[in-house]
């Protein structure tokens, strides 16, 4: 693979250790894909951020790391495993925090902003279309390559660390023009209600495309939230971390229509959301927020719960940012005066709930996956979910 001359400098460990190992990851990556060069990336969203996702093991490589390693890009940082202000109130073990502020110091240290979410595209980190970026988080992935036209792999956790580091990438996989094309077509014969449906859709064509690329037609409109939730479920299931709508995302008129097909009925979406779901009477766990809620999703909660009064436990799920924006507009004051709690940095994806909730009702086909091991997950609307947390 070919380096530049101060690559080579990097390599050879004339920036520091971080750096050195930074490029050695980097170099290692590009021969297994074949890259012919690395690329420079305007941004990165680094994983690899919960303790209870990376354990020991990785917060000892990132305080190495941090010893002498500097971001030399814009790089924002995935969700932590914990509330990292109010831990307590959520009842987060207190040896759990200890390590997971270690995590977050040591990105700190290294000049990556503290973002702790997965939708960084809402709070200011938001390629242009076309542009070269390094991201991880596997929604963000496919919401950049999808619905903003960036580019970008599904990078692992220290593979997005080094591309913050070096300010570079591998050429290689969805970088470039020949590996971003349709291969198969998805026509949807049923109308998307709201993002669950998107959700449920994302299982389907997860299950056909597999690890191919999806051209989908017949959705006349999304709003961020469903293509949000679109994104998370088609790579959670099985495809890969790009798709074209027909009229809606970047370039899908470039392409003629893929011949291999499917089509998607209201009865696919129906046994989708069985087939994602569990069967049980009542939860006792009921979470937006996976991707992180937007403050249009905030808002339309609080003014739901505005007069009512929660009564299973309910738990929104936001970047910090958002929530500030939130508690500015009076939306944080309605759903806690409801009984609700807007938590940050962290979701029920990589937060350490296991023991604690035995039934999770959530909008989120994504979230339904990674929790459907530790507790029973039913995928639901917004509305659905709301009106069980206030019967």
């Amino acid at each position: 693979m070919y380096l530049t001359k101060e690559e080579e400098r990097m390599l050879n460990g004339e920036f520091g250790f971080a750096i050195q190992k930074a490029m050695e990851i980097l170099v290692a990556l590009g021969k297994i894909y074949d890259a012919e060069r690395l690329i420079r990336v305007s941004s990165v969203q680094v994983a690899g951020v919960s303790y209870k996702t990376i354990g020991e093991a990785g917060l000892e490589f990132i305080e190495d790391m941090a010893k002498d390693g500097r971001v030399r890009v814009k790089a924002t940082l995935n969700p932590a495993g914990i509330d990292l202000k109010d831990w307590k109130k959520f009842g987060f073990p207190e040896d759990f925090a200890e390590k997971q502020l270690r995590i977050i110091k040591a990105y700190k240290k290294m000049g990556i902003e503290i973002t702790c979410t997965c939708t960084p595209y809402l709070i200011g980190n938001l390629p242009k279309e076309g542009e070269h970026v390094a991201w991880s988080e596997s929604s963000a992935v496919t919401y950049a390559n999808s619905i903003l036209g960036a580019r970008t792999n599904r990078e692992g956790g220290p593979s997005a660390l080094a591309a913050a580091l070096t300010g570079r990438t591998p050429l290689y996989g969805l970088h470039l023009d020949e590996e971003r094309i349709p291969d198969v077509l998805i026509e949807v014969k049923t109308v998307l209600k709201d993002a669950s449906d998107f959700g449920a859709l994302g299982y389907l064509i997860g299950e056909f495309a597999r690890n191919k690329i999806a051209f989908i037609k017949g959705i006349k409109k999304a709003s961020v939230e469903e293509l949000k939730s679109l994104s998370a479920s088609t790579v959670t299931y099985g495809s890969k971390p790009l798709f074209y709508i027909e009229k809606i995302t970047p370039g899908w008129d470039k392409f003629e229509l893929p011949k291999e097909k499917t089509e998607v009925t209201e009865e696919d979406l129906r046994e989708a959301r069985e087939k994602i779901s569990d069967y049980f009477e009542e939860p006792d766990f009921i979470c937006i927020g996976c991707p992180h809620a937007s403050i249009e999703e905030i808002k339309k909660i609080a003014n739901f719960l505005k007069d009512k009064e929660v009564r299973t436990e309910l738990w929104i799920a936001t970047s910090r940012k958002v929530k500030e924006t939130s508690d500015k507009l009076g939306y944080t004051g309605m759903i806690e005066n409801a009984g609700g709690k807007i938590i940050c940095d962290t979701c029920m994806v990589v937060a350490p709930l296991e023991n604690r909730f035995k039934a999770l009702l959530t909008n989120s086909a994504k979230a339904c996956y990674y929790c459907r091991s530790r507790m029973k997950v039913k995928l639901a609307s917004l509305k659905e979910c709301l009106e069980v947390a206030t019967r």
